[in-house]
Protein backbone atom coordinates (compact mmCIF):
# COMPACT_ATOMS: atom_id res chain seq x y z
CA UNK A 1 0.00 0.00 0.00
CA UNK A 2 2.65 2.41 0.70
CA UNK A 3 4.83 1.68 -2.45
CA UNK A 4 1.59 2.70 -4.18
CA UNK A 5 0.81 5.98 -1.95
CA UNK A 6 4.28 6.70 -3.17
CA UNK A 7 4.40 6.65 -7.35
CA UNK A 8 0.48 8.26 -7.24
CA UNK A 9 1.93 11.27 -5.11
CA UNK A 10 5.31 11.01 -7.66
CA UNK A 11 2.78 11.23 -10.83
CA UNK A 12 0.66 13.77 -9.41
CA UNK A 13 3.84 15.86 -8.40
CA UNK A 14 5.34 15.28 -11.92
CA UNK A 15 2.50 16.27 -13.75
CA UNK A 16 1.76 19.78 -11.77
CA UNK A 17 5.05 20.35 -12.82
CA UNK A 18 4.26 19.88 -16.16
CA UNK A 19 1.49 21.81 -16.31
CA UNK A 20 2.63 24.75 -14.37
CA UNK A 21 3.59 27.95 -16.44
CA UNK A 22 6.27 29.43 -14.33
CA UNK A 23 8.25 26.55 -12.82
CA UNK A 24 11.33 25.92 -15.01
CA UNK A 25 13.60 27.83 -12.15
CA UNK A 26 14.13 27.67 -8.94
CA UNK A 27 14.27 31.13 -8.18
CA UNK A 28 14.78 34.10 -10.94
CA UNK A 29 17.55 35.77 -11.97
CA UNK A 30 18.53 38.96 -12.43
CA UNK A 31 18.90 40.38 -16.05
CA UNK A 32 22.12 41.23 -16.79
CA UNK A 33 22.57 43.88 -19.64
CA UNK A 34 25.47 43.04 -20.65
CA UNK A 35 24.13 40.03 -22.41
CA UNK A 36 23.63 42.41 -25.58
CA UNK A 37 26.32 40.72 -26.51
CA UNK A 38 24.54 37.53 -27.15
CA UNK A 39 22.80 39.46 -29.55
CA UNK A 40 22.47 38.71 -33.43
CA UNK A 41 20.15 41.32 -33.81
CA UNK A 42 18.81 44.42 -32.25
CA UNK A 43 15.78 46.63 -33.13
CA UNK A 44 13.06 49.33 -32.23
CA UNK A 45 9.66 48.79 -33.59
CA UNK A 46 6.43 47.71 -32.98
CA UNK A 47 4.89 44.00 -32.19
CA UNK A 48 2.22 42.64 -34.44
CA UNK A 49 0.23 39.54 -34.67
CA UNK A 50 1.49 38.45 -31.62
CA UNK A 51 0.38 34.78 -30.88
CA UNK A 52 0.36 31.97 -28.33
CA UNK A 53 1.70 28.65 -30.12
CA UNK A 54 -0.15 25.79 -27.77
CA UNK A 55 1.24 22.95 -27.68
CA UNK A 56 -0.98 19.98 -28.54
CA UNK A 57 0.43 17.00 -27.79
CA UNK A 58 1.52 18.16 -24.22
CA UNK A 59 -2.41 18.85 -23.88
CA UNK A 60 -3.29 15.36 -25.10
CA UNK A 61 -0.84 13.61 -23.16
CA UNK A 62 -2.37 15.52 -20.07
CA UNK A 63 -5.93 14.99 -20.87
CA UNK A 64 -4.48 10.91 -21.24
CA UNK A 65 -3.33 11.13 -17.58
CA UNK A 66 -6.52 12.83 -16.67
CA UNK A 67 -8.44 10.01 -18.22
CA UNK A 68 -6.31 7.14 -16.75
CA UNK A 69 -6.34 8.22 -12.98
CA UNK A 70 -9.68 9.41 -11.05
CA UNK A 71 -7.77 10.26 -8.34
CA UNK A 72 -6.04 12.83 -10.23
CA UNK A 73 -9.25 14.23 -12.28
CA UNK A 74 -10.30 15.15 -8.65
CA UNK A 75 -7.52 17.68 -8.01
CA UNK A 76 -6.15 18.98 -11.01
CA UNK A 77 -7.29 21.25 -13.21
CA UNK A 78 -9.01 20.13 -16.33
CA UNK A 79 -6.82 21.94 -18.31
CA UNK A 80 -3.72 24.03 -17.37
CA UNK A 81 -3.80 27.51 -18.66
CA UNK A 82 -0.27 27.18 -20.59
CA UNK A 83 2.04 24.32 -20.47
CA UNK A 84 6.18 25.01 -20.21
CA UNK A 85 6.45 23.85 -24.18
CA UNK A 86 3.76 26.59 -25.48
CA UNK A 87 5.67 29.83 -26.98
CA UNK A 88 5.01 32.92 -28.64
CA UNK A 89 5.23 33.99 -32.08
CA UNK A 90 4.67 37.47 -33.61
CA UNK A 91 6.37 39.83 -35.94
CA UNK A 92 8.21 43.34 -35.24
CA UNK A 93 7.34 46.06 -37.96
CA UNK A 94 10.72 47.70 -37.71
CA UNK A 95 11.56 51.35 -37.44
CA UNK A 96 15.24 51.31 -36.47
CA UNK A 97 18.56 48.47 -36.92
CA UNK A 98 20.60 49.31 -34.09
CA UNK A 99 22.47 45.66 -34.41
CA UNK A 100 22.53 43.10 -37.29
CA UNK A 101 20.63 43.08 -40.77
CA UNK A 102 17.02 42.85 -40.42
CA UNK A 103 14.02 43.72 -42.70
CA UNK A 104 11.70 46.48 -42.16
CA UNK A 105 9.24 42.82 -40.78
CA UNK A 106 10.88 40.27 -38.57
CA UNK A 107 9.19 37.15 -37.55
CA UNK A 108 10.49 36.29 -34.31
CA UNK A 109 9.76 33.42 -31.25
CA UNK A 110 9.83 34.02 -27.77
CA UNK A 111 9.65 30.96 -25.31
CA UNK A 112 9.22 32.28 -21.99
CA UNK A 113 9.61 28.93 -20.19
CA UNK A 114 11.21 30.80 -17.09
CA UNK A 115 7.64 32.69 -16.40
CA UNK A 116 5.32 31.76 -19.07
CA UNK A 117 4.40 34.08 -22.16
CA UNK A 118 2.11 37.15 -22.01
CA UNK A 119 -1.16 36.99 -23.15
CA UNK A 120 -0.16 40.70 -25.14
CA UNK A 121 2.64 42.94 -25.35
CA UNK A 122 0.50 45.83 -26.53
CA UNK A 123 1.08 48.35 -29.00
CA UNK A 124 3.98 50.32 -27.81
CA UNK A 125 7.40 50.73 -29.58
CA UNK A 126 9.89 48.02 -28.23
CA UNK A 127 13.77 47.66 -28.08
CA UNK A 128 13.83 43.99 -28.47
CA UNK A 129 16.86 42.02 -28.51
CA UNK A 130 17.44 38.72 -30.84
CA UNK A 131 19.58 35.77 -31.68
CA UNK A 132 19.96 33.60 -34.14
CA UNK A 133 18.88 30.21 -32.33
CA UNK A 134 22.31 28.26 -33.35
CA UNK A 135 24.41 30.78 -31.84
CA UNK A 136 25.26 30.72 -27.93
CA UNK A 137 22.93 31.93 -25.34
CA UNK A 138 24.02 33.62 -22.29
CA UNK A 139 24.72 31.65 -18.95
CA UNK A 140 22.31 30.39 -16.55
CA UNK A 141 22.75 32.18 -13.32
CA UNK A 142 20.45 30.84 -11.51
CA UNK A 143 20.56 27.27 -9.12
CA UNK A 144 18.55 25.51 -12.21
CA UNK A 145 16.81 26.33 -15.28
CA UNK A 146 14.57 24.18 -17.98
CA UNK A 147 16.08 24.98 -21.80
CA UNK A 148 13.80 24.04 -24.31
CA UNK A 149 15.18 23.53 -27.80
CA UNK A 150 13.61 26.38 -30.11
CA UNK A 151 10.43 25.51 -31.61
CA UNK A 152 11.38 27.28 -35.02
CA UNK A 153 15.27 27.01 -35.61
CA UNK A 154 15.33 29.15 -38.97
CA UNK A 155 13.63 32.10 -36.87
CA UNK A 156 15.30 34.82 -34.17
CA UNK A 157 14.47 34.54 -30.81
CA UNK A 158 14.09 36.71 -27.98
CA UNK A 159 17.07 37.25 -26.04
CA UNK A 160 16.74 35.41 -22.93
CA UNK A 161 19.57 33.75 -20.51
CA UNK A 162 17.72 31.57 -18.29
CA UNK A 163 15.54 32.44 -15.44
CA UNK A 164 16.32 36.71 -16.44
CA UNK A 165 13.76 38.15 -18.15
CA UNK A 166 13.37 38.58 -21.50
CA UNK A 167 15.68 41.47 -23.85
CA UNK A 168 12.12 43.37 -24.80
CA UNK A 169 11.78 46.99 -22.99
CA UNK A 170 9.31 49.43 -24.42
CA UNK A 171 11.58 51.98 -26.26
CA UNK A 172 11.39 55.15 -23.66
CA UNK A 173 12.46 52.68 -20.74
CA UNK A 174 16.14 53.59 -18.77
CA UNK A 175 17.17 50.02 -19.42
CA UNK A 176 16.65 50.92 -23.32
CA UNK A 177 18.45 53.55 -23.27
CA UNK A 178 21.73 51.99 -21.29
CA UNK A 179 21.12 49.78 -24.21
CA UNK A 180 21.36 51.83 -26.79
CA UNK A 181 24.65 53.65 -25.10
CA UNK A 182 26.02 50.34 -24.33
CA UNK A 183 25.60 49.53 -28.05
CA UNK A 184 27.30 52.88 -29.21
CA UNK A 185 30.12 52.56 -27.27
CA UNK A 186 30.53 49.05 -29.06
CA UNK A 187 30.20 50.54 -32.49
CA UNK A 188 33.39 53.20 -31.63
Amino acid sequence: MGMRVFWFAALNLVTMVAAMPSVACMMPAERDLHDIKYADVVVVGRIVDYRIVRDPVARQRYRDMLARSPELRETMPKEPRSFMTDYARFDIVVGEILRGKASDRLAVTWDNSTFGEADDLGSDAFLIAMRDPKSPMPPLRGPSATVAPNPAPATLTVLQAPCAAPFIFESSSKEAAELRRMLDREAE
